[in-house]
């Protein structure tokens, strides 16, 4: 019976709504033993609910109990058979990190059993390095004829060439472009004439400053398909060590370069605090103290406009702290 059925009209004579208030409880009564009967609501199909209708009392109960295992079994063997799934973070959470590419990820995979760090790291083929003419003999000669002739376009030639991507950097500054310097006692490279370019850098003109830069923020963008090389590491090597870093005007880079580092996997580390161990005291200490600069100014900063906002870059810190904590296992 309806609620319109049940509740009288306004306009109903008295005595006829008396006789249906009474008449109420009764059908309501009627009406209990059936929906006792109801069975409960299962995530089985039509057909089991029919047949739930059919049985007995306990036939409902026994028959509830076999369709409910006969599910978690299903749903078992459904996420046997599915494809991992991926857990998210509470976005909430998340202080606009950048995304970590999938490359990333897969590095993030590769197991570590047994053997030292040196032997867990990947030995992939080293790409084939483009030869660099200059020697540091060369180079330093080129600067000092610029003394005398004021003419930086061969000396601008150099830093654009060397500073355009990985492989690069690792043509003009690897002691031997064809052997493959697998080993964390020595990182293959030439310190001296890395040392005399980057001293060098500092009294060239700004466009040569800022070509190294663009060539930097270059080779951090390119796409990166698979673990990284050892000249890969090389690479990172050298550049953390450039003294432009010292300006806030270059953090938004330098905290790039960090972050790349900071996410390299565990064996690749270890090949860089060795090598960090190779530096001089005072290189060592240039990076120390480059680090620490950095990681006060984006807490401290004097001028805050010449940051990204704190919640745009929170991610910089972590980096930092992460690469800190590589040169504290060197020179520990």
């Amino acid at each position: 019976m309806s609620e319109a059925e049940r509740v009288p009209s306004p306009a109903a004579p008295p005595a006829v709504a008396a006789a249906a208030a009474a008449a109420a409880p009764e059908e309501k009564k009627g009406k209990e033993p059936e929906r006792e009967k109801l069975p409960p609501i299962v995530s089985a199909g039509a057909g089991a609910t029919a047949g739930l209708d059919r049985g007995s009392k306990g036939q409902i109960s026994t028959f509830s109990s076999f369709v409910s295992t006969v599910n978690q079994k299903k749903e078992a063997a459904e996420n046997r058979s599915s494809p991992t799934h991926l857990v998210f973070p509470n976005i909430k959470n998340v202080r606009d990190l950048p995304p970590i590419c999938l490359d990333v990820r897969q590095k993030q995979r590769i197991s570590v059993d047994a053997g030292s760090s040196e032997t867990k790291a990947p030995v992939l083929p080293e790409p084939v390095l483009p030869v660099q003419p200059k020697t540091m003999k060369d180079f330093l000669e080129d600067v000092e004829k610029v003394k005398s002739s004021g003419d930086w376009k061969t000396v601008h030639d150099f830093y654009l060439t060397t500073f355009d991507s990985f492989p690069e950097l690792n043509g003009a500054f690897k002691k031997d472009a064809s052997a493959s310097f697998n080993t964390i006692e020595d990182s293959g490279i030439n310190a001296k004439f890395v040392n005399a370019v980057y001293d060098a850098l500092l009294n060239t003109p700004q466009d040569i400053q800022k070509t190294v830069l663009k060539g930097i923020i270059n080779s951090l963008l390119r796409e990166w398909k698979g673990p990284r090389t050892k000249d890969d590491l090389r690479a990172y090597f050298i550049l953390l060590q450039n003294p432009q870093f010292n300006n806030t005007s270059t953090y938004v880079i330098y905290a790039h370069l960090l972050r790349q580092i900071a996410t390299l996997v565990e064996a690749d580390h270890h090949f860089l605090v060795h090598w960090f161990k190779k530096l001089s005291q005072k290189r060592f200490k240039q990076l120390v103290e480059r680090l620490l600069q950095f990681i006060s100014l984006r807490l401290f900063p004097a001028k805050p406009e010449e940051f990204p906002p704190i919640s745009k870059c929170s991610w910089w810190i972590p980096s930092a702290s992460k690469v800190l904590a590589l040169l504290t296992k060197s020179g520990g």
